[in-house]
């Protein structure tokens, strides 16, 4: 099984917590962190900008990537959201244990 934690910026807390609760209760997702804000600063349509943003960390699995990724963009108001996967190395068996557990609960 390969294990997944996902980022995703969000512009506020109302969208982070509505994001994070469907990813939870839809099992797309065992955990996720809400951040405190964060600043961002980066290049869209022409120009540099800088927002405060939150950040979601999710943990989950590679086979739910594909329904997590559709997921967030339906509810996300950014027409490119941030979603990026990165590959969990190594973790406590117990807590990866804990994440299939709750990813594939009734």
């Amino acid at each position: 099984m390969s294990y997944i934690v996902v980022f995703v910026t969000t512009p506020d807390l109302d969208v982070s917590k509505k994001i994070a609760d469907t990813v939870v209760k839809e099992k797309l997702g065992a955990c996720v962190n809400i951040t405190s804000k964060i600043n961002s600063t980066y290049y869209w349509q022409g120009n540099i900008e800088n927002d405060d943003e939150y950040l979601l960390i999710i943990k989950t699995r590679e086979d739910r990537f594909n329904q997590l990724e559709k997921r967030i963009k339906e509810l996300h108001p950014y027409t490119v959201p941030e979603i990026i996967a990165m590959p969990i190395v190594r973790g406590s068996q117990d807590y990866l244990k804990w994440i299939d557990e709750t990813l594939e609960r009734e």
